[in-house]
C-alpha cells in the first residue's frame, strides 16, 4: 500500500472516529438528562417533570441516528477506497459519501438507522421508562 492511500485512509478513520464520539456524547447527554429529569421529580413529585424528557430525548435520538448513518457511510468509502487496486480511481482525498444513498442500499437510509437495534435498544427505554412511571404514579 503506497503512502498516500495510507493516509487517504487515515484521514478517513479520523472522520469515523469523529461521528462515533459524537454518537456516544449524545448518548451520554441523554442519560444525563433523563438522569437529572427524575431526580428533580423525586424531589418535588410534580408529574409533568416526567414527561419533560421525552421531546429532548427524541430530537437527541434523530440526532444521533443522523451521525450513525454519516459513519456508514464514511465506513463504505473507506471499505471501498482499501480495496481499490489503484489509487488513480479516486481523487486524493476525496470522500465521496453522495455515492452512498438509501437507494443503493437500505442500510444508510435514515429511518432504517433510526429504527436499528443498537438505537432502539438504548432510546426506547429512556422513553418508556418516564411515561410507565407517569401512569403508575398517576
Amino acid at each position: 500500500m503506497n503512502e498516500e492511500k495510507q493516509q487517504h485512509l487515515e484521514f478517513i478513520q479520523n472522520v469515523i472516529t469523529r461521528m462515533n464520539t459524537n454518537s456516544f456524547q449524545i448518548k451520554k447527554l441523554a442519560i444525563l438528562l433523563i438522569t437529572a429529569l427524575l431526580a428533580v421529580y423525586t424531589s418535588k413529585i410534580i408529574m409533568t417533570f416526567l414527561l419533560v424528557p421525552i421531546i429532548p430525548t427524541l430530537i437527541l435520538w434523530g440526532l444521533d441516528s443522523y451521525y450513525l448513518q454519516q459513519e456508514r457511510k464514511f465506513r463504505g468509502v473507506y471499505n471501498d477506497i482499501s480495496g481499490l487496486k489503484n489509487l488513480n480511481e479516486v481523487k486524493p482525498y476525496e470522500m465521496p459519501i453522495h455515492k452512498y444513498t438509501s437507494d443503493k442500499n437500505k442500510s444508510f437510509g435514515f429511518f432504517n438507522v433510526l429504527f436499528s437495534k443498537t438505537l432502539i435498544c438504548f432510546y426506547l427505554p429512556i422513553l418508556v421508562l418516564p411515561l410507565t412511571l407517569y401512569f403508575i404514579v398517576k
